[in-house]
């Protein structure tokens, strides 16, 4: 397998694992994960080949769609966290931006 196809299948196993994460599909982020650390080890094993421009580009947004997917982890755990402290009886804190701006 070359490095490029390697990318190309990193890139579309995040794709499956945000889809998964929107969903909830345990099943379907398992799949994905193993997928993606499968052709992340493929991509490993192509160091030989020269770094183009086209490699450096599927590389960042492959980086780009990991940083996504690890949003949503995130988000999804502050929400477990909030939830378990209602369920305890602690006061949970509130999420407040501390910038000028607030995202939705």
């Amino acid at each position: 397998m070359k490095r490029r196809d390697a990318l190309v299948g990193v890139i579309e196993a995040l794709h499956c694992e945000i889809d998964a994460l929107k969903t909830n599909d345990i099943a379907g982020l398992e799949a994905a994960t193993a997928r993606k650390l499968r052709c992340i080890e493929d991509a490993a094993a192509c160091d030989h080949e020269p770094a183009t421009p086209e490699i450096g580009e599927l590389a960042r947004e492959a980086h780009r769609l990991n940083e996504t997917c690890r949003i949503y982890v995130n988000l999804m755990a502050a929400n477990v966290r909030r939830r378990l402290q209602v369920l305890a009886g602690s006061p949970s804190s509130a999420y407040r931006p501390t910038g000028a701006a607030a995202y939705a």
